[in-house]
């Protein structure tokens, strides 16, 4: 039982990512995977897992790059590649929940494949309203390159901009602080890129999720929170004031790619030339 509030098991997170493994697990392939595990359900407690644990079937491949951790120094890690449905539904047998990986493949570590904003609102009542709204203003802001977007599942929206492979992550994490700090200094409290939480005011863009080994919750991923709510990607038009995340759950997910395919297939498709978005906020057209 992973989800005691709301009934589900393992077994009906298995179900739900093989059944959407086919749109899935092209945005895991080949980018090396953090394992988040919650061996006694979003209750307990959760503990992140880099190098391939023992006992992992050597039919998952795995690929060894050096890690920073917070604390210093370096160390070499074998990630695991989750490149497969098997090697999917493997990752749940071990309690992985959301799935969280590299913005880079392995082929080309240190070159993303996209920019990521990662909007994360503030707790108050109409905080996932405002976050729609800079959402928004991101979308205009990278203009004329194309953005795509999503919920997180956790109560913020991740807007991804895919890129051509030519870009450093101090490039990307450059151009990430260059936009965000132009919608902060044109949207004083509604946006901010202020670290310190207890010294913000609005909605939270953290370009500095734009590094080395930094992961996120891939699209289609179940967040561990009451409910069950899926990062699920939307059409920019679905973007409204009124949309309640909590209601994109494992259904409606399935539901939806049935309905459009999967909308962020053009994340791994596009390469668009960084140089030629961003223009700061005042500048818009």
């Amino acid at each position: 039982m992973l989800f005691p509030g709301d009934g589900i098991t393992k077994g009906d997170l298995f179900e739900y990512y093989d059944a959407v493994s086919d749109v899935l697990v092209p945005h895991l392939r080949d980018r090396p995977f953090t394992m988040k595990r919650w061996r006694e359900g979003i209750r307990g407690p959760v503990f992140f897992q880099k190098q391939a644990p023992k006992g992992m079937p050597d039919w998952i491949p795995t690929r060894e790059f050096r890690t920073f951790p917070r604390e210093g120094g370096s160390r070499l890690v074998d990630f695991p590649l989750v490149n497969s449905r098997d090697a999917l539904l493997w990752m749940v047998q071990m309690h992985c929940i959301d799935l969280n990986a590299w913005y880079s493949r392995v082929d080309a570590p240190g070159r993303p494949d996209f920019v990521l904003f990662d909007l994360d609102p503030p707790e108050t009542r109409d905080g996932f309203r405002r976050a729609v709204e800079v959402a928004l203003l991101v979308r205009e802001a990278v203009r004329p390159l194309e953005s795509f977007v999503k919920t997180s599942g956790a109560g913020g929206i991740h807007v991804l901009v895919p890129i051509a492979r030519r870009s450093s992550f101090e490039r990307t994490h450059a151009y990430c602080e260059r936009v965000s700090k132009g919608l902060e200094a044109e949207h004083p409290g509604l946006v901010t890129t202020e670290w310190l939480k207890e010294k913000r005011r609005g909605v939270f863009v953290d370009y500095h999720q734009n590094g080395w080994g930094k992961t996120i919750a891939s699209v289609y991923s179940v967040r561990p929170k009451p409910g069950a709510p899926v990062s699920t990607p939307l059409i920019w038009e679905e973007l409204t004031p009124d949309l309640d995340y909590r209601q994109l759950g494992m259904h409606e997910a399935l539901e939806r790619v049935e309905r459009h395919g999967d909308l962020f297939a053009p994340v791994l498709e596009l390469k668009q030339a960084l140089s030629r978005g961003g223009r700061p906020a005042s500048q818009q057209a």
